[in-house]
């Protein structure tokens, strides 16, 4: 099974994806498309050059890859996938034949965290239209698209993330609610700057605090992102079908 996990920054992504390591059915993939992302677009993110230089920056060949027979010789294949990464004109046909699963995080918290990294983030930075549009592309191709919500996972991980299995049709493993601490091999060169926080930890960290508090810009971001949140969390796992019913 090939597994493509959807999310914006700044959202357990890099937790989720220590958590399907820890399988010993399952390669992962830290984010195929952020060097093509980084040419194609011309933007300045931090370690830009460091990304481009050991990672692929042709789109197609970032497909290739995805598509080819499973690293190591696993049953699975996890791709941590940001929406954002995803441009207009990246072939997004290759998804069809995946078990695809959305992400969310309300985006008060999103950008407090991404603002703590990269000052001054636009709304495009943050993939809330694009996590949208690529699971209304999938469900429009008779795909069924899973919807998880960080918050979820963060107060209950034993059994967000057996629900989630579930739901992939997978056997829950419990080696998925801890790993070591430090870097890990398949992290993305960019870990130096983005991972320091997860790398501290052993497991997912328990129940989020109260919502941030945000003004001017920020606040801005995240009013405009809240419809998509509502949106998408009412499908996510626990309150399905309620949107698509």
């Amino acid at each position: 099974m090939r597994i493509a996990m959807w999310s914006g920054p700044r959202n357990l992504s890099t937790a989720m994806m220590y958590a399907f390591a820890q399988r010993p059915d399952c390669a992962v993939w830290d984010e195929p498309f952020y060097a093509a992302y980084l040419v194609r677009s011309g933007l300045d993110h931090p370690m830009r050059d460091e990304v481009i230089a050991v990672g692929e920056s042709d789109q197609e060949r970032v497909v290739a890859r995805l598509q080819a027979p499973i690293p190591n010789g696993k049953e699975h294949f996890y791709q941590k996938h940001m929406t954002h990464h995803m441009l207009p004109g990246f072939d997004l046909s290759w998804a069809i034949n995946c078990r695809n699963v959305f992400l969310i995080r309300h985006p008060a918290r999103v950008v407090a965290s991404y603002a703590a990294k990269r000052e001054d983030p636009d709304f495009a930075d943050l993939g809330f239209d694009r996590q949208l549009e690529i699971f209304e592309y999938l469900f429009a191709r008779g795909c069924d698209p899973i919807v998880i919500d960080s918050g979820d996972i963060l107060a209950n991980p034993k059994r967000a993330l057996r629900s989630l299995c579930k739901a992939l049709g997978l056997p829950f493993d419990t080696a998925m609610l801890n790993w070591s601490a430090g870097p890990k091999t398949f992290d993305g060169v960019w870990a130096a700057h983005w991972y320091n926080a997860v790398h501290a930890t052993t497991g997912f960290s328990g129940s989020e605090a109260e919502l941030p508090r945000l003004t001017g810009t920020y606040a801005d971001l995240v009013s405009q992102a809240l419809p998509i949140y509502r949106e998408m969390r009412s499908s996510r796992l626990g309150a399905r079908p309620s949107r698509r019913a």
